[in-house]
């Protein structure tokens, strides 16, 4: 068994009376896909801020290889390796593609005047944006505007985005959301071959794409686990599928 890289032990988040996750705990190693489902409102995009750092938990612990990380800043999860996408592709769509992963390489330097060198002058960063855009399957796309690329292609230029910051572990809010089959499934090919060298956590709606994807499933329901194990026990369970395999699902 891979050895875990995210440990999550009763993770909650309370906004007043309502807790929207609730003593959620997982784990997920090197060369692991976990994915998170739910219905509406099972607290799933919630508990990927928790976990990137974008919201502070109200209890609970969240370990990245062993450090506690629990309520560190979004910049500072990010810099100890956890690469992030949202649910709406977050990218510079006036900028070429090249243009943005450099620019998520170029967070990575230490000098806080790391802005004002000239940033072709910076061969590591540049290298580093280059193999994050062949990661990401758009090698020879480097010189292309954002804004004229499909919907697709921009979703693999902020996953070009994240892999340019060498993350260890990959948060994946909806990364299929809004594409149609063809590019559906060059993203889940995408994502296999990234998987094998991360540790992955990934929020889905696409159910053929979860089970294509996920080593292990865990279930949410208003903010609780209701059920957690490899994708034949989730495929079976009939808890899980009164609750939401074979109901209608929308976004959280």
């Amino acid at each position: 068994m891979a050895a875990s890289v995210l440990s999550v032990e009763r993770l909650s988040r309370n906004f007043g009376g309502l807790a929207a996750v609730s003593g959620v705990s997982l784990e997920c190693g090197m060369g692991e896909v976990h994915a998170v489902i739910g219905p509406n409102g099972a607290g799933k995009s919630t508990l990927i801020n928790l976990l990137s750092g974008d919201l502070p938990p109200s209890s609970g612990r969240v370990r990245l290889d062993g450090r506690d990380i629990t309520g560190l800043s979004s910049d500072r999860v990010s810099r100890l390796g956890v690469g992030r996408s949202y649910q709406k592709t977050n990218v510079f769509l006036p900028f070429t593609v090249f243009e943005n992963a450099r620019l998520a390489a170029q967070s990575r330097l230490p000098s806080s005047l790391r802005f004002f060198r000239p940033a072709a002058s910076l061969r590591h960063v540049n290298d580093a944006a280059e193999r994050a855009i062949g990661e990401a399957g758009l090698a020879g796309r480097e010189g292309v505007a954002v804004a004229a690329l499909s919907h697709g292609e921009q979703r693999q230029v902020e996953i070009a985005m994240t892999l340019a910051t060498s993350p260890k572990l990959l948060l994946l809010d909806e990364p299929l959301a809004g594409m149609g089959g063809e590019e559906a499934a060059r993203i889940v090919e995408l994502l296999k071959r990234l998987a094998a060298d991360h540790a992955m956590l990934l929020v889905e709606h696409d159910m053929d794409a979860v089970f294509a994807l996920a080593n292990k499933l865990t279930v949410m329901v208003n903010g609780v686990v209701l059920e957690s194990g490899p994708p034949e026990q989730i495929r079976g369970s009939r808890a899980v599928q009164e609750a939401y395999l074979g109901g209608d699902e929308e976004h959280d």
